[in-house]
């Protein structure tokens, strides 16, 4: 791995990931280096911060220069439960805002982009098991078809104009510390939630339904292991597949029922399911492996038992 020069740009720090990526950039790199932005100006005393919308073109390019970004981390998107609601603005921000941001970046030397890409590339013609980056994607969610659409794009600018893009095609993440943001794999953070809490739990989704996922250490991990790998050793560039595990809400549930016997969930699928089924149940994440050092830590038996203990405090505050 290498060690990054310059200062990073850091987009939808807010979210779920960027809250804890942020984070961990700011203790990798420095405060100094770091620049969260969101649609609302961040309220963190940890880094520089600044407002940034970034279906404006000119304030992402106005920024860029400004401030000497050398890495962009594309973060902002509107996730797959909120984009079948809001498709319009879903196709504004993740086309409009990755076409405004790579265009920013192209106009630097040297520049290096990352941004997220998703399970829901996938479609229900995708094979199930152990899916390679290289398969059927036919998604049927404004999400899934605007993700393709910027992996595609940004191996566009990759070809054409030589940036630097990397991206990872992340399974549903598993956190704590920022509620999620309107993505189908949320009950999985529910539920943990209700359970810390002392409740019980209803889940979206039908008890059995497989779904790839991640702890958030590892998944902050994997980002910056491919933000510091060597160009040279990468033969992908923008759909890494990255998994921990896979687990459907029954096995949640059995494995928060060790620790909490008492605790029970009852299942009422809704609008969700039907996003939910056209995914994979587990990914090939081989060549992450292989090209940059790819590999999660976490057992779901582990995830589950950290997520409790540090839920605990933060559910008797609520």
């Amino acid at each position: 791995m290498q060690q990054m020069d310059g200062r990073f740009l850091i987009t939808g720090s807010s979210g779920q990931i960027g809250t804890e990526l942020t984070v961990a950039l700011v203790g990798r790199y420095g405060a100094d280096r770091v620049i969260a932005t969101d649609i609302v100006k961040p309220n963190r005393k940890d880094c520089m911060t600044a407002a940034l919308d970034v279906t404006d073109a000119d304030s992402v390019k106005k920024l860029v220069k400004e401030e000497g970004v050398t890495t962009i981390v594309h973060l902002a998107a509107i996730l797959s439960a909120k984009g079948e609601k809001t498709p319009d603005l879903a196709f504004d921000v993740n086309v409009n805002g990755m076409r405004n941001v790579l265009n920013a970046a192209s106009a630097v030397s040297g520049m290096k982009l990352f941004f997220p890409s998703t399970i829901g590339i996938f479609g229900p013609d995708t094979p199930k098991d152990n899916v390679p980056i290289e398969t059927i994607t036919r998604p049927t969610t404004m999400y899934g078809m605007t993700k393709l659409f910027c992996e595609q794009l940004g191996e566009y600018h990759f070809r054409k104009y030589g940036l630097d893009v990397r991206g990872l095609r992340l399974p549903g993440i598993v956190s704590y510390r920022t509620p999620p943001g309107g993505g189908t794999t949320d009950y999985s953070i529910e539920m943990l939630r209700a359970a810390a809490g002392g409740g019980n739990y209803t889940c979206f989704l039908k008890r059995e339904t497989m779904l790839p996922m991640m702890y958030m250490p590892d998944a902050l991990d994997a980002i910056v292991k491919l933000l510091e790998a060597p160009s040279s050793a990468l033969v992908h560039r923008t759909n890494f597949n990255v998994m921990a595990f896979s687990f459907c809400p029954s096995d949640l549930e059995n494995e928060i029922r060790k620790i909490n016997p008492c605790f029970s969930v009852r299942y009422a699928p809704d609008e969700r399911q039907a996003i939910a089924d056209t995914w994979p149940r587990s990914l090939d994440s081989s060549a992450a492996a292989r090209e940059w050092g790819f590999s999660a830590k976490y057992t779901l038996s582990g995830m589950v038992r950290d997520m409790l203990m540090n839920l605990a405090p933060l559910t008797r505050k609520e």
